[in-house]
C-alpha cells in the first residue's frame, strides 16, 4: 500500500492533484469539503473568507491578478516557511505573526498547498472550545 504524504486528504483529492493545478475553484472546493466549513464575504464583495464554525482559516481576493491566499499558521512555522519559500510572505492585511499569504500559482506543489490549508484548518479547530469541537466531530 502506498503511503500518502498528507494522509488527511482522500484518494479523490490526490487524483485531483495529479490532474489539475490548485486554482481558485479547486481551492474553494477543497475548503468546502472540510467538515464544518462555510464561505462568506464579511469584509467586502471581493474578499472570499472560509471559516470553520465561524472562525476564519482562509481568505482570498477575487479581483487580484495573481491568485494568493491568506492562511493561518503557527508563528514559528510561519517564519520558517517565509525563509524557505519566496512564494510565502507575511499575511497581507492580517496579523503577520499568525498569518501567511501564499501565492498558489508560482510553482509550489499542490500537495504542499493542501498541507498548508490543512495546517490552517487544524489550528482553528484546535483553538475551538471543547463544546464546539464536539459539535464539529458529530457533523
Amino acid at each position: 500500500m502506498v503511503k500518502l504524504p498528507c494522509p488527511k486528504i482522500g484518494p479523490y483529492w490526490w487524483y485531483k492533484l495529479l490532474v489539475l493545478s490548485m486554482n481558485i475553484e479547486e481551492f474553494r472546493s477543497y475548503c468546502l469539503s472540510k467538515k464544518g466549513v462555510t464561505e462568506s464575504f464579511p469584509f467586502d464583495e471581493n474578499t472570499l473568507v472560509f471559516k470553520v464554525l465561524n472562525k476564519m482559516f482562509g481568505a482570498t481576493s477575487l479581483n487580484e491578478d495573481e491568485f494568493r491566499v491568506n492562511l493561518k499558521c503557527d508563528p514559528e512555522k510561519a517564519i520558517e516557511l517565509r525563509e524557505q519559500y519566496d512564494d510565502i510572505i507575511p499575511g497581507y492585511h492580517m496579523s503577520k505573526k499568525h498569518w501567511n499569504t501564499v501565492y498558489f500559482e508560482r510553482g509550489l506543489e499542490d500537495a504542499f498547498l493542501i498541507e498548508l490549508i490543512e495546517h490552517s484548518y487544524d489550528l482553528v479547530v484546535n483553538g475551538l472550545s471543547k463544546k464546539l469541537r464536539s459539535e464539529l466531530n458529530s457533523m
